[in-house]
């Protein structure tokens, strides 16, 4: 990846210094694929002031070839070492009382530059138990929806919750554990940069939408989000309560997959 281009310099000396690399050589990284300079050591020059300092700094991962184990696609973009910073630094996260009680904090999984983000309420048992979203039944299923679009594979798409820690008993999320979660979700967000939104379930669309209305009544009509087109669907754990609800869902899904060919000039 070239630094040549001022912007691009500047947007990835901010990721590396979130990784902890506090000063990097603009010439040391001409043409070097993000992953290359991580796993090696970073000479110094100096950057500009007041940021000079004539040793070299090591970086904080020194394996070859590191990939976070929820990373679907390349690690070497700007979206996965961001998104790979950021995971560091909330997943010991103790805002509130589900800190103390989670197994393991759920960021997310997926591509990091993924054109479709799928945004869930918390994690389930399964998911508390593996790291990851998604997993249990309710994740089969949504990979079954995702995929029989014939668009995308799961691996394709960003899959991430509201929450990033499970509430016991998988009861509904409080609204301040939401408000907690909330700038996590937004940041998310903001690095993955989507150009379309799917909120499962009433917790993630009230969310997003900041709205007290029933799915029913969020569905068949597209919403903003921060200039993101936003469709809301039923959560697939309602699926597996309610069979009626799959013809909804698949509705929905058509609807998504007709608003990314639009976007994306392939209609």
């Amino acid at each position: 990846m070239s630094m040549k281009n001022s912007s691009q310099w500047h947007s990835a000396l901010a990721i590396y210094k979130r990784l902890g690399i506090r000063y990097i050589s603009k010439t040391s990284t001409e043409n070097m694929p993000i992953s290359s300079v991580l796993s090696e050591t970073v000479s110094v020059e100096s950057v500009e002031p007041p940021m000079m300092e004539n040793k070299a700094v090591e970086s904080p991962v020194s394996h070859q070839g590191f990939k976070s184990s929820w990373i679907t696609a390349s690690a070497d973009t700007i979206q996965a070492m961001e998104l790979t910073a950021f995971e560091r630094d909330i997943c010991g996260c103790q805002k509130c009382p589900l800190g103390a009680t989670r197994k393991n904090f759920v960021f997310g999984s997926g591509n990091p530059q993924a054109k479709v983000l799928f945004i869930g309420e918390a994690p389930g048992a399964d998911e508390d138990e593996q790291g990851l979203p998604f997993v249990g039944r309710a994740g089969q299923l949504l990979t079954k929806i995702i995929e029989s679009t014939q668009t995308w594979k799961r691996s394709d798409v960003f899959i991430c919750n509201v929450l990033k820690c499970r509430p016991p008993g998988n009861r509904t999320p409080l609204p301040e554990e939401v408000e907690q979660c909330r700038p996590y979700l937004e940041e998310q967000i903001q690095i993955i940069k989507p150009r379309l939104i799917m909120a499962l379930g009433a917790v993630a669309a009230q969310a997003l939408l900041r709205s007290k209305d029933s799915v029913g009544k969020m569905r068949n009509r597209w919403h903003d989000h921060n200039g993101i087109p936003l469709r809301v669907t039923y959560h697939p754990a309602a699926l597996l309560r309610f069979d009626g609800y799959k013809k909804d869902v698949w509705q929905d899904m058509k609807e998504l997959t007709a608003k990314y060919q639009e976007l994306e000039g392939l209609s």
